[in-house]
């Protein structure tokens, strides 16, 4: 199942602010039955069954900031597809942690070892 990281950015507007423009975006996935999603500080996890999802979800997102009247839109995608294996948003955490927790077990056998 492929992932997709998404940073939708306008350009040119009258405020710094661009959480108006996320919320957009995000009300857009809110109405999508084929992926789940994610929202994250600084960009949108987004999971599908297709790349083709995926991307025509990324052309929506980007299409959605014109329509609030931007002039200039810059958005940024990430995607990691695997063939030998399903993903998932929540497969890809869960890896991270377990390998941190096997390090912090081994940290914490090799202190009790050294101690005389």
């Amino acid at each position: 199942m492929p992932i997709m990281e998404i940073s939708v950015v306008p350009l040119g507007t009258k405020s710094s602010s661009v959480s108006a423009y996320v919320a957009s975006c995000v009300d857009l996935l809110n109405r999508k039955k084929n992926c789940r999603y994610e929202l994250t500080s600084m960009g949108t996890i987004v999971e599908a069954n297709h790349l083709k999802t995926l991307l025509h979800i990324a052309e929506e997102m980007h299409n959605s900031v014109f329509c609030r009247g931007v002039k200039r839109v810059v958005t940024t995608i990430k995607i990691d597809d695997r063939k030998d294996k399903v993903l998932s948003i929540e497969s890809k955490v869960k890896s991270v942690r377990r390998r941190l927790q096997k390090k912090k077990k081994r940290r914490l056998c090799n202190n009790h070892l050294m101690i005389p």
